[in-house]
């Protein structure tokens, strides 16, 4: 299964490599986000897809260290912007994604089955998708809808969080603790539920 977006032209030898380790997009622009605008379509679309809103934060958060940077991102399939550095309190499994991925629609499974234990532990650990380096959100609602992916998802269709959270490929799901600290990352596909679980009980202290 191809891990480049349609119509990616790539030599080979990076091809091989980026089978092994995830699917990557084209370099960051170095353009400024657009202004986020709302899309009542999709605001209904995500809600039909049962797809949950996105967390309330401040817009302004003081950043932890090792924590998630001070980045505000829009909300798929809503008005909703929240600010990386401000998500604390909780535990939380951040996976980095986009419906063009190969390897992330292979580790869905795993994801939507973890996202439902995770909502039975009342609270103990979040769960939250960032759909990154995505050029269509309608494509990628679907995708999470037909996944089973009821959590929230944030949008980073600039990459915004390449830099400051190290990505170069995707999929990756980041490990963050209850002071918003990032304290591990898997890079590429998860292998199973079970792989998640045993990871979140290790760097998380959450049993599911």
């Amino acid at each position: 299964m191809s891990t480049a977006r349609p119509g990616a032209t790539v030599a080979s030898a990076v091809l091989g490599a980026v089978l092994l380790a995830g699917c990557v997009g084209a370099p960051a622009p170095a353009a400024s986000p657009p202004p986020l605008s709302v899309d009542s379509a999709l605001v209904a679309q995500r809600e039909a897809a049962g797809i949950a809103e996105c967390p309330a934060t401040p817009l302004e958060a003081q950043p932890v260290t090792g924590g998630l940077p001070d980045l505000v991102l829009g909300c798929l399939g809503s008005g909703r912007q929240v600010n990386l550095a401000a998500l604390r309190g909780t535990p939380m499994v951040i996976n980095v994604w986009a419906q063009w991925c190969g390897p992330c629609r292979a580790e869905a499974p795993h994801l939507a089955e973890f996202a439902t234990l995770a909502a039975a532990s009342d609270g103990a650990v979040a769960l939250l998708g960032i759909d990154h380096d995505d050029p269509d959100p309608a494509l990628a609602i679907e995708f999470a809808g037909q996944a089973g992916w009821t959590y929230p998802h944030l949008l980073d269709p600039m990459k915004q969080i390449s830099g400051p959270l190290r990505i170069d490929g995707i999929p990756v799901t980041l490990f963050v603790n209850d002071q918003g600290q990032l304290v591990h990352r898997v890079v590429g596909p998860v292998a199973s539920t079970d792989q998640l679980r045993q990871l979140t009980a290790t760097y998380l202290g959450v049993e599911l």
